[in-house]
């Protein structure tokens, strides 16, 4: 079902770009395809990114839980879903939309790992034209049937670090109690922060460059998202409106006590 469903179909649509793209120009499908999957994926990556955030949002008073409530499991649970509750964030909404994205993340990773030395072309559809031999050369420069692309893998990893930087929040200094506690998980937030990138060197680096120029286009198109939700206050999860509401109603409060 996999094959039939998911790997079959977007392999063809690659070919299909394949061949109309002037030149044949392997590197330019793998962009026009990668964007088309975004734009269907669309509603499911905003809603991933828009529960990713607000969770991260809601880190600093998750914390404040924990240390207030370290010794009591029942209040902490309690308290963490009142405040779930309270800024209306589902703390497993994000996790839904990537699940159902992964049979089509999956089939890419395999066409792009095997499917670009031309072997693959048996599965070509018989409505579509098959191309006797497949260019796997992009803008004339970068073979993306062969692994070991410096330049890809680079591109990707730094993207991918601009992505997780654009989501990672930033703390101001804690001097207090809980100051190691805080200073210890900031560094831990800061080790994953560099992680990934290396972690997406690494893999770039070892599989076909097709799968390096895939992941570099769909993390630059993912940070573009992420930027303009961000950016779009209608995008928020609605703690914003809840926030304002009740800065204003402190505000007020004081204008008064005043």
């Amino acid at each position: 079902m996999f094959h039939t469903f998911f790997y079959q179909p977007i392999y063809n649509l690659l070919i299909v770009i394949y061949n109309i793209i002037p030149g044949h120009d392997l590197g330019i499908a793998i962009i026009v395809l990668t964007i088309i999957i975004k734009t269907a994926l669309l509603p499911l990556t905003k809603k991933q990114i828009k529960s990713q955030k607000a969770l991260q949002d809601l880190q600093p008073k998750i914390e404040e839980i924990k240390k207030k409530f370290k010794d009591k499991k029942d209040a902490m649970a309690k308290a963490m879903m009142d405040l779930y509750k309270k800024d209306k964030v589902n703390p497993f909404s994000s996790c839904l939309p990537l699940i159902i994205q992964l049979p089509f993340l999956w089939a890419v990773f395999r066409i792009f790992r095997t499917g670009l030395n031309g072997e693959s072309l048996s599965l070509v559809y018989s409505f579509i034209d098959k191309p006797e031999v497949l260019n796997t050369m992009a803008f004339g420069l970068f073979d993306l049937a062969e692994p070991k692309n410096l330049i890809l893998a680079l591109m990707a990893a730094v993207a991918t670090f601009w992505q997780a930087k654009m989501m990672s929040t930033k703390k101001p200094a804690v001097k207090s109690k809980g100051a190691k506690d805080e200073n210890i998980m900031a560094i831990m937030n800061k080790q994953m922060l560099f992680f990934m990138p290396v972690i997406t060197f690494f893999i770039s680096y070892q599989f076909p460059a097709g799968l390096a120029l895939y992941w570099l286009t769909t993390t630059v198109l993912t940070g573009l998202q992420q930027m303009y939700i961000f950016k779009n206050p209608s995008a928020s999860s609605g703690q914003g409106r809840n926030g304002d509401k009740e800065k204003g109603q402190k505000v007020i409060e004081g204008e008064v006590v005043k």
